[in-house]
């Protein structure tokens, strides 16, 4: 076969794609709309109050036995009991305690050792090259 054979037999090979699109379109529409309705009800109810009226009365009593809770008419009395102690002092001489005072010299002989120190200067200077030493201070 030729080059322009070849050519001529040549085969083209195609391909498909597939492409999809969207698009919105308004098809229907739908309303909505509310409303509010209001009635008036009225309630028949019946309260009641009542306050408490507090008062302290102080007694300063000495009880034997803590009084219970009790009531007298519309009142209802609450005592209010406090534990106090009775404390007596007296003062009892138990013992004494006699210190005297004595002095006792007593002459001890102990060994202590002591260190000291020494210090010797030397100087050199440039005569001591010529066997020239200067004295020490």
């Amino acid at each position: 076969m030729t080059a322009e054979e070849s050519q001529a037999a040549a085969i083209p090979v195609l391909e498909e794609t597939l492409r999809v699109d969207k698009t919105v379109a308004e098809a229907d529409r739908v309303f909505i709309r509310t409303s509010v309705l209001e009635r008036t009800e009225y309630a028949d109810i019946e309260l009641h109050s009542g306050e408490a009226i507090i008062e302290r009365v102080p007694l300063d009593l000495l009880v034997d036995a803590p009084p219970a809770i009790r009531q007298e008419g519309d009142t209802i009395i609450v005592p209010v009991v406090e534990e106090i102690m009775v404390v007596e002092k007296r003062l009892l001489l138990k013992e004494e305690i006699h210190i005297r005072r004595q002095q006792v010299v007593q002459h001890i002989r102990q060994p202590v050792r002591l260190r000291s120190e020494e210090v010797s200067l030397e100087r050199q200077s440039p005569l001591s090259s010529n066997n020239i030493t200067p004295k020490e201070d």
